[in-house]
């Protein structure tokens, strides 16, 4: 039976479920994503069978019976009693995460509900956060409401911050893809006896590793690069493993009061996205360095189409110390890439709002982490930033391609701005 070996007798033994589910690390990423989730096949299928059901049987032997206790006689592991605590679809999607992320993975409804449930299981004093995704500014509202939480800046002073209290951190940050050192904050929180998590949305595997950088709780807006085809929405929280003993089967017991447990459906193609993730994130961001890389160099070129429009351009990749050098923390904690996601600031706000409608290949929406590129004029849905900023999340079409149709966009700006005058 799969999950199960012998103990020298007849009787099996249970194998621990986060064990099975780590069991191929050593392994290549890829390797991971395809087969960490093999120890819950319960069927014969190559292909992860899509289960919609809320519920399941009980065993018919009533000496199986107990208070929340029911064990498939197919797989001991692949056992559920309600879909609010457990399902198959969502236990496979939760087990190649915590194969992937180093640490026990918990899945949500979104990104949001991933936040939430950390708040409301830390349930900090104060979190000390900066700039990045309004949602989660949103969340500390409603949050606060109910539990009187103080929010204080990520970079406050170390007298400001206790023991239980929260550092979160957004690295690569929204809207602009840049990175922040994650060792900095680590230290932080230890002088300060802080939590500290990261939302490391912008950097899924194989682009950033938290854990090895002293983080206790990762967090992803799953929608994205997990999903990686705008077709689901989720949220994650992968928890460094010194702690997972005692915070995993609390955050479990708490979603399932909260009720912010992902759906079947989405839970099955969570499965089937991050079959492909390492080779998705590789050439998106590896296509992102191509295409920032041409731009800087075209923006810095008198003449060009892009120095004419486009006033800065923002990406991890281009960040440098205040003398102009490279940075050793940030190729030390990216070292596969940094990221697909960049920002160019335009040098007029009208045009900002009409470069889109210009392009064929990058499509004018919100989110991010898709197979198709999206440009978006960001303040569409975020009224606090600067009206001039664009928002760029690169799919896998091929930078040459995505490069000539920003092109074509600039040249149409610029054609534009010359009959006006």
């Amino acid at each position: 039976m799969a999950g199960e070996e012998t103990n020298g007798g007849t009787e099996p033994v249970k194998q621990d479920a986060v064990a099975l589910a780590s069991r191929l690390q050593h392994l290549s990423l890829s390797a991971q994503a395809v087969h960490a989730d093999d120890f819950l096949n319960s069927h014969s299928a190559v292909a992860p069978p899509m289960h919609v059901s809320t519920t399941f049987r009980y065993s018919r032997n009533p000496d199986e019976l107990g208070y929340m206790k029911s064990v498939s006689a197919n797989n001991v592991h692949d056992s559920h009693i309600y879909s609010r605590m457990t399902a198959p679809n969502s236990q496979r999607f939760e087990a190649i995460l915590t194969s992937i992320l180093n640490g026990p993975a918990v899945s949500y409804s979104s990104g949001l509900s991933a936040f939430h449930a950390m708040l409301v299981f830390l349930n900090p004093k104060r979190i000390a956060i900066g700039a990045g995704y309004h949602g989660c500014q949103g969340v500390i509202k409603v949050v606060s409401k109910l539990s009187g939480l103080k929010q204080v800046d990520l970079d406050c002073a170390d007298e400001e911050l206790g023991p239980g209290d929260l550092i979160h951190v957004e690295t690569p940050l929204n809207p602009t893809g840049e990175a922040r050192d994650l060792e900095f904050y680590a230290e932080k929180a230890r002088r300060t006896g802080a939590v500290l998590s990261v939302d490391a949305t912008f950097a899924p595997p194989p682009l950033l590793d938290p854990f090895a950088f002293g983080v206790d709780i990762i967090m992803h807006s799953g929608t994205k690069y997990f999903g990686g085809h705008s077709d689901m929405l989720c949220g994650v929280l992968a928890i460094a493993p010194r702690h997972a003993e005692d915070w995993v089967p609390k955050l479990k017991s708490e979603r399932l009061f909260l009720g912010s447990v992902m759906g079947s459906v989405e839970g099955w193609l969570g499965i089937r996205s991050l079959r492909t993730l390492d080779l998705r994130v590789r050439k998106q961001s590896a296509d992102t360095d191509k295409l920032v890389q041409w731009l800087a160099a075209e923006m810095a070129r008198e003449g060009s189409v892009v120095h004419g429009t486009v006033a800065e351009i923002k990406h991890a990749s281009l960040q440098v110390s205040s003398e102009g050098k490279e940075l050793a923390w940030l190729k030390k904690q990216m070292p596969n890439g940094f990221g697909p996601v960049f920002a160019i600031y335009m040098k007029d706000e009208n045009e900002a709002k009409r470069l889109p409608s210009k392009l064929q290949l990058f499509h004018h929406a919100t989110s991010l982490g898709g197979v198709e590129s999206l440009i978006e004029w960001r303040s569409m849905t975020d009224a606090t930033v600067d009206k001039r900023l664009l928002r760029l999340s690169i799919g896998v079409e091929g930078w040459e391609d995505l490069r000539d149709d920003l092109i074509q966009g600039f040249e149409a700006l610029a054609r534009e701005r010359s009959s006006a005058t």
